[in-house]
């Protein structure tokens, strides 16, 4: 693994993730409605997962800590513009934290191998682990310190929740897999991005 220190554009482009994790994050404050149990229907996983897949592991891990940084020390960037310390203790702040592994674990998978099949297995996997952690979070909280469950809150009934933006995050997943390899082969395996990684 590479261990060098990272360059302006390395910092660019995780400055370029940041950001599109916020915008991906606000899509309900336009669209209220799209907010089940609780939990806002967003574009982050979408983001993260492209995060982890264009930008590699560490890199793509690393901007998805600083979004977390930044929204808990007041920035309002979290979904429908929340921020502050104490989104830590929120039953969605386990999806927050998700994106961190995520990114890590499909990056280190497509640094292996940059064929399609692993672009969208990768792209799969984070979304498998977006979606223990945080409706394990999200269950937890509401159990043992939020607070605040709907009457005849169950472990089932988090889960249940959660899918109604399965089918949504499935094909996004799936596409970001596949935008990804395609940015690979027509961009990034040429760019100054990735030839300093070779370097």
């Amino acid at each position: 693994m590479n261990k060098k220190k990272w360059s302006a554009l390395d910092l660019t482009m995780g400055g370029l993730f940041v950001a599109l994790m916020t915008v991906g994050a606000n899509i309900t404050s336009i669209a209220p409605f799209m907010v089940v149990g609780g939990v806002p229907i967003t574009l982050q996983t979408f983001f993260a997962i492209l995060a982890g897949l264009v930008l590699g592991s560490r890199l793509g891990a690393f901007s998805m800590f600083v979004y977390m940084v930044l929204g808990l020390a007041g920035a309002p960037i979290f979904a429908q513009f929340k921020g502050g310390a104490s989104i830590a203790l929120s039953p969605t702040f386990g999806f927050i934290l998700s994106f961190i592994i995520l990114a890590y674990v499909i990056g280190k998978m497509v640094e292996v191998n940059r064929g399609l099949p692993m672009y969208i297995t990768a792209s799969i996997i984070g979304l498998v682990i977006n979606y223990v952690v945080g409706t394990n979070w999200m269950y937890g909280a509401y159990i043992w310190w939020f607070g605040g469950a709907p009457e005849g809150f169950s472990y089932q009934l988090a889960w249940a929740w959660m899918m109604v933006p399965l089918p949504k995050d499935i094909i996004l997943a799936v596409l970001a897999g596949i935008f990804a390899h395609r940015m690979e082969r027509t961009i990034l395996s040429k760019s100054q991005f990735r030839m300093q990684k070779a370097a």
